[in-house]
């Protein structure tokens, strides 16, 4: 037992908020949330069981077929054969080996190198390391959009010049509580997704404004498959609506507000461009189909009176429109994105206190906060030489068909020929859909190298996995741009094993490389904190790096006036241009037209989705899956931990269904059940809910792949990985995102041998000399 004077406590953070843990010969004991943040995220609890699981990589680590047999081994054995463990020293030389015989046989546009934003530390970010290590190599293949919020990310700032209303600032929190009487929000407001922020939390927020609208009596509409997507918001209305039809939806309400003059003309006239070219679509004038509420309802399921009603009230009243990230990850999501500028264009509200429109809030806790808007600690990378991104919704594609060509956001492009993939600090087998397809691709590279903490899917497809250390074994800022403020990440404990920082990785690649003084520029981890510090302090009004290290925090200060998006736009439209080709907001955008897309045209439109509720394919999959964020987790971290592992059922990733369509079914609550389309299938805990509208199941994404046959394409997985049944299509030539979200399934009580699930269970290893 650990003597009570043994124990220490450390206060640091991560993306989930700051946390004091408690320490004792190299164990954490526990972690609890810091007093100052009023809302934590229940995750923080769960940091220490995570931090010490069995899953974690704890050696340098190589395939055996890849060690064998190099870039010639069997790539169809990934994921199916044992790892070797080997020393620091032969890992780092045989990825260094890599690197340099991929770039003398294949030229840089082969390697490619991924991942995610991995966590709060400002420093410890892969993605800027890769950049370091690998432009003054002579560059590589690197990614473009993201999977959170992709197409609006493409689709907005060519309507409103910026991308304001999908990452802020946008019209925040007190502008609407103290002017807004309703609020309509397609997605809703998930209060779920809050839990975080990219960069870190001081205090969490968003759960105090989503009460203070209940309290204040602002009527609160929300338009959603799932009931939780609003409930948080007291007395709000839900209205259930099939998923991927909120385009159609958006398109009735403008037309009832233009039917029944109820739109602000001079507004339309003052500061956008191509209504009259968008009219003839909407009311049916040019293609002989009035897009109003009978023909939305009939798409949609929301009755035709409840439409008409919603959009007189929103034109009687100050109207805040909100669209989810989620909505927009849907076959054609850019057009919800783009109906929602055009629905608050018609209201004439955009630039008034408390009206407009937002894309995203709730998404993450800053959004619609304050916003001091000063630099942060960063780390400075070089150009790349290779001028070629992909689109993360296309990677598999990249593997699969290089040397295709696509088009991209207006440009022709060609699939580069991908020799050696390189991954830290995300789980592809978790962003990216149809996980068959995924692994089917993941054979086609030479060589995978990822870096890992734990057991994840992706390093179990690797041929090298390097073990990293977790954020609590290393030193680092946190920050980020929807907080306010920055803290100390000081190390809570050593790092595990032989694990070291991403850091430290790259460092003896550049070493291996004769880039070493590129890399690190003669600055161990705290030299590096300190010259980041050091940069941005006068810019930020930061204190001396030795007092902000000491505090643990630093509080940026805010405005207290309200920021209001477009506002300047508004009082003066001449003098404060958006940044479009109009200087408007582009109801109709000349630009979008000239690219001749299919799918894509000047002006929003409703495409009919692939898979949805109303196509012919429902005939055989008649269930609609929404894969959304999970509640006990963010995406597939911490899937091990006691948080999430509490809201498991039957020790798989639960599955929401109607009780209606449980019933038709044979399901019964706390049922193993299997999931299936064409593409895969999967097994999961059944939970019935009326919280789920009839003709859909809810089974979050992130539970990690755990399948029957490990290394088979096509096999069973026992866990509950949605990505098993996703589809890997496109929003649109325009965006080329993910459509995640436009999927049909079936589901089945299952009457096969439930196996236990082994996700969280390392893999077969063996030590080098036993090899």
């Amino acid at each position: 037992m650990d003597r009570a004077e043994d124990i220490t406590t450390v206060t640091s953070g991560m993306h989930w908020g700051t946390f004091q843990a408690r320490v004792a010969n190299g164990r954490i004991l526990s972690t609890s949330p810091a007093p100052e943040d009023p809302d934590p995220s229940p995750m923080i609890g769960a940091i220490a069981d995570v931090v010490h699981h069995e899953s974690r990589v704890l050696h340098p680590m190589v395939r055996a077929g890849w060690l064998e047999r190099r870039h010639d081994s069997d790539k169809n054995k990934r994921g199916a054969e044992p790892f070797v463990q080997v020393s620091w020293d032969m890992a780092l030389d045989l990825v260094a080996g890599e690197l340099r015989r991929v770039k003398e046989k294949h030229g840089n546009t082969a390697i490619f190198a991924g991942g995610g934003w991995a966590s709060a530390g400002k420093f410890h970010q892969p993605k800027a390391h890769f950049a370091r290590l690998l432009n003054p190599f002579g560059g590589f293949v690197a990614q473009t959009t993201n999977w959170s919020f992709g197409a609006a990310g493409i689709i907005v700032p060519r309507i409103v010049g910026t991308l304001a209303p999908v990452i802020g600032p946008m019209t925040d929190w007190q502008s609407i509580l103290d002017n807004t009487k309703l609020i309509v929000a397609f997605g809703g407001v998930p209060a779920k997704n809050s839990q975080m922020n990219e960069g870190g939390v001081l205090r969490h927020r968003t759960g105090s404004v989503l009460g203070q609208i209940g309290e204040r009596g602002i009527e609160t509409v929300y338009l959603s498959p799932l009931r939780d997507d609003g409930a948080a918001v007291a007395n709000a209305t839900w209205l259930p609506i099939r998923p991927s039809t909120d385009a159609a939806a958006m398109l009735a309400l403008c037309h009832t507000l233009v039917a029944e003059g109820l739109h602000d003309q001079d507004f339309i006239d003052t500061y956008c461009v191509g209504f009259y070219r968008f009219r003839p679509y909407l009311m049916g004038e040019s293609d002989g189909v009035p897009k109003d509420a009978d023909w939305a309802a009939a798409i949609t399921g929301v009755p035709a009176d409840t439409l008409r009603d919603l959009a007189r009230r929103m034109a009687s009243r100050r109207t805040m429109l909100n669209l989810s990230w989620s909505a927009q990850r849907s076959d054609h999501g850019e057009q919800p994105c783009w109906l929602i500028v055009v629905l608050a264009a018609l209201l004439g509200q955009i630039g008034l206190p408390g009206g407009g429109f937002g894309i995203g809030y709730g998404a993450i806790d800053g959004l619609g906060q304050p916003r001091a808007n000063v630099p942060t600690p960063s780390l400075p990378v070089p150009a790349n030489p290779v001028k070629f991104a992909i689109p993360v919704a296309r990677i598999t594609d990249m593997l699969l068909h290089p040397g295709d060509s696509f088009e991209f956001n207006g440009q022709k492009l060609t699939y580069p020929d991908i020799r050696m993939a390189f991954w830290a600090g995300g789980n592809p087998f978790h962003h990216n859909p149809n996980l068959n397809r995924l692994i089917e691709s993941w054979r086609r590279p030479d060589t995978i190298v990822v870096h890992e903490p734990w057991w994840t899917p992706a390093a179990r497809h690797a041929d090298i996995v390097l073990p990293v250390a977790t954020p609590l074994e290393r030193n680092d800022i946190g920050a980020s741009l929807f907080d306010n403020g920055m803290f100390a990440m000081p190390r809570v404990i050593p790092p595990l094993g032989e694990a070291r920082t991403d850091f430290e990785i790259f460092s003896g690649l550049a070493e291996r490389l004769g880039l070493g003084a590129e890399q690190n520029e003669g600055r161990d981890e705290m030299a590096w904190l300190r010259h980041m510090h050091e940069a941005a302090r006068e810019k930020a009004g930061l204190p001396a790096f030795d007092e902000f290290w000491a505090k643990g925090r630093h509080d940026f200060p805010v405005s207290t006036k309200p920021h209001v998006m477009f506002a300047d736009f508004r009082a003066d439209p001449l003098a404060n241009k958006l940044k479009t080709p109009s200087g408007k907001i582009e109801i109709f955008s000349e630009t979008i037209a000239g690219f001749g897309y299919a799918d894509c045209w000047g002006h929003p439109a409703w495409f009919e989705p692939v898979e949805w509720l109303g196509s012919a394919k429902a005939a055989q999959h008649p269930l609609h899956l929404i894969s959304n964020q999970p509640r006990a987790r963010l995406h597939s971290q911490m899937d091990m931990g006691p948080v999430s592992q509490a809201r498991k059922v039957a020790g798989r990733e639960p599955v929401g269904i109607n009780p209606a369509d449980a019933s038709a079914r044979g399901i019964a609550d706390g049922d193993v059940v299997r999931l299936f389309n064409d593409r895969g299938a999967c097994l999961a805990g059944a939970r019935v809910s009326a919280d789920v509208m009839p003709g859909v199941v809810q089974l979050s994404t992130g539970a990690w792949y755990d399948p029957e046959q490990p290394g088979m394409i096509g096999t069973l997985d026992r866990h509950g990985n949605a990505n098993m049944l996703t589809r890997d299509g496109a929003t649109s030539t325009l965006g080329q995102c993910g459509v995640a979200q436009s999927a049909l399934v079936q589901v089945e009580r299952y009457a096969g041998a439930v196996q236990p699930v082994a996700a969280h269970k390392p893999p077969q290893i063996s030590s080098y000399r036993d090899y």
